[in-house]
């Protein structure tokens, strides 16, 4: 079976990338306005590029690497400029090529029309035309992998409020997490109001994949947890989100989390889909939790076995000399003396015992004593 990632220029003169095993149904249902998401308002759209690939996994593979390249590499790529795109991919970067800093396209460039040198791929409509493969068109895909096991992918099953996908996408990235999938939502995407609430996860929001149904969006994983408080009839295995960490940690293949839509939660059907449902231990009597908080807790959970970074720890100074602590203490004593604090004077030697041993519990350092016995001298210049 063939996959193909493509690449469409939408009426605007943005792009978007995607895949898919039918190429001519998937084109006519972007024109038509049946995949939700990007393309939606931008229609018509027009096929640019596209590459053939054995797999799924390696559609999928492509499609996340050119998502996250720059408009100027987009269009390299469709002039077949295999040169600029090794220039630009040299090209020292942080997101996007550095060309785009903007949270509300997670998809594709907001810039102007395309460079009017660049040639199109000729199409027939509704068609995906068959040009010849250029011999240097196989895209380089990344030959590095990362150390440890392989972060889940977290799914938003349609999700209603933009304001959640950009919290989610803020905890996401707490715990570093950064690959957001969305199915179907509610209002569309981009969301100008996710920007705002992800608080600089843009790199999340800015590699969000938008698919229009589940079976699609988990297509390429081999587990696949459904979160719920409620088992829906399902007879499935059901996890604790720290055993589901180390689940996803030690099995082999991409991990999926599937968290529902804030007012109602997956359904039974996208349970179905799961092979293991994470349910958190909660108050019986109040089992609510929103959008951002499920997502928190999961990625906590799965942080726990990465290298992420802890508040830094400060050696603590050693302890004054019994000679310097022993002069505080004198020097306590000969303000406290006049002041009439031991009294009645058979009881002096109690209450410097009882002094002493406050003030030695707690393992003064030297510059705490210095600090101190300033104080104590101020004290006495006062008197």
């Amino acid at each position: 079976m063939t996959f193909f990632t493509y690449m469409l220029r939408c009426a605007d003169g943005t792009y978007c990338v995607g895949q898919t095993d039918n190429p001519e149904i998937r084109l006519a249902q972007h024109n038509e306005g049946q995949i939700p998401g990007y393309t939606q308002s931008r229609r018509p759209v027009a096929l640019v590029w596209h590459k053939e690939f054995p797999s799924r996994e390696g559609a999928f593979a492509a499609e996340r690497q050119i998502k996250g390249w720059s408009r100027a590499k987009k269009e390299a790529l469709i002039a077949s400029d295999w040169e600029e795109v090794s220039r630009l991919a040299k090209r020292p970067s942080v997101l996007r090529d550095a060309v785009s800093a903007s949270s509300t396209a997670p998809q594709d460039e907001r810039a102007g029309a395309i460079s009017p040198n660049l040639a199109p791929i000729e199409q027939r409509p509704g068609k995906f035309s068959q040009r010849p493969a250029h011999p240097e068109e196989g895209l380089s895909l990344p030959k590095t992998r990362l150390e440890g096991p392989t972060p889940p992918l977290i799914i938003l099953v349609r999700p209603q409020l933009g304001e959640n996908i950009g919290k989610a996408a803020r905890a996401m990235l707490n715990f570093g997490l950064t690959e957001l999938r969305l199915v179907a939502p509610r209002d569309g995407w981009p969301n100008p109001s996710a920007g705002p609430a992800a608080a600089g996860a843009d790199i999340v929001l800015e590699q969000a994949m938008v698919y229009g149904t589940l079976e699609e969006a988990t297509a390429d994983c081999a587990h696949v947890y459904a979160t719920t408080v409620r088992k829906r009839g399902q007879v499935k295995p059901v996890r604790t989100p720290e055993e589901a960490s180390h689940s996803v940690r030690a099995d082999a293949g991409r991990s999926a989390i599937l968290f529902g839509a804030e007012r109602s939660g997956l359904s039974s059907d996208d349970v179905a889909s799961a092979r293991t449902i994470i349910t958190v231990p909660i108050n019986p009597d109040f089992g609510s939790l929103n959008l951002a908080q499920a997502v928190i807790l999961i990625a906590y959970e799965w942080s726990k076995g990465q290298a992420l970074a802890s508040p830094p720890t400060v050696d603590l100074d050693p302890p004054a000399p019994q000679e310097e602590l022993d002069g505080m203490i004198a020097q306590l004593d000969d303000l406290l003396e006049p002041a009439g604090y031991y009294y009645p004077p058979e009881r002096a030697h109690v209450d410097k015992r009882s002094l002493r041993s406050i003030l030695t519990k707690p393992g003064w350092s030297a510059q705490e004593v210095r600090t101190l016995r300033g104080v104590l001298r101020s004290l006495k210049r006062t008197q």
